[in-house]
């Protein structure tokens, strides 16, 4: 089961529960941000209450966040990742202390209305010249900081931006096209372990394959809670948030992303998420106009 947005044609866009190849709305509850504002019992006993179900097929599946949700990220919590970050940049101390330090790297990522999905396209910056995915295991938290579900987002980053200086981190995650989620949340209570999850990686250009990659969350070397725990200690989520917990598979120096490569990604009980490559903000414009229609 995995909890969805979607849409049928002429209506709003719907919260809803995807099992195998039907999706049914949740009675009462029109938006993922309604869904996000109940305790976990609640939500869990809400999911319980559908109605009648129609074809995968004949929706559009959307992101899986609205409203005022935000997605963050935390940063360098794997050993590999600690090191491709070393590798690039020209202050490599930083990021070797905070693998280590009490406070984990937070950073905000994108606000739900940015994030495009399963089978879109994903973008680099036309000013960046070296960008790559970064696949990573993301929690769901309800509005009151629980952890509620888990799904896939697709961190893309520019090397070049961030290893130049530590202080364009913004401009290095925060571009059009540049946070990917997959289109369903896996919820937490049919995930027996998080912290044992295999991810994988696959990048393929021309038809075949260019870099793949595999890690496992019990690589990850913060707690899951502890991570939401840090993010609500200093904000407020009245809709949610989904944080991306890190990567633990970083491509070799010599390999960036191109123009139309495919990037796949897909993490053991939880999901898949496919996008191909697009450059600069051009490709992303209909974001905005399409929430534009969704608030009328």
């Amino acid at each position: 089961m995995h909890l969805v947005r979607y849409l049928l044609p002429g209506q709003r866009p719907q919260a809803g529960v995807r099992t195998d190849d039907t999706v049914a709305p949740v009675q009462g509850i029109a938006t993922m941000a309604e869904l996000l504002r109940l305790s976990a019992d609640e939500l869990r006993s809400a999911t319980d209450h559908r109605a009648d179900g129609v074809p995968v097929a004949d929706v559009t599946l959307l992101p899986p966040l609205d409203g005022r949700g935000e997605v963050w990220c935390a940063g360098v919590t794997y050993e590999r990742s600690r090191g491709a970050r070393m590798e690039e940049s020209t202050e490599q101390s930083v990021y070797d202390r905070v693998y280590s330090a009490e406070r984990p790297e937070l950073f905000p990522k994108s606000p739900a209305w940015r994030l495009v999905t399963d089978g879109e396209q994903i973008g680099i910056r036309a000013d960046s010249g070296h960008d790559v995915p970064e696949p990573e295991l993301a929690v769901v938290a309800n509005s009151r900081g629980e952890i509620v579900g888990f799904t896939i987002c697709n961190d893309v980053s520019s090397r070049s931006i961030e290893g130049e200086n530590p202080l364009y981190i913004p401009q290095a995650k925060v571009f059009a096209g540049g946070c990917a989620l997959a289109t369903g949340i896996r919820p937490a209570w049919e995930v027996v372990d998080p912290k044992n999850l295999t991810i994988d990686l696959a990048i393929r250009r021309d038809g075949a394959d260019v870099f793949t990659g595999t890690t496992s969350t019990k690589q990850l070397v913060r707690e899951l809670a502890d991570l939401i725990g840090v993010l609500f200690a200093g904000n407020e989520f009245p809709d949610g948030v989904i944080l991306a917990t890190g990567t633990g598979i970083v491509p070799e120096l010599d390999f960036a992303l191109r123009a139309g490569d495919e990037v796949a990604i897909s993490i053991s009980e939880v999901g898949t998420l496919t996008n191909t490559v697009a450059v600069g903000r051009e490709p992303f414009a209909f974001l905005a106009a399409q929430t534009l229609e969704e608030t009328r």
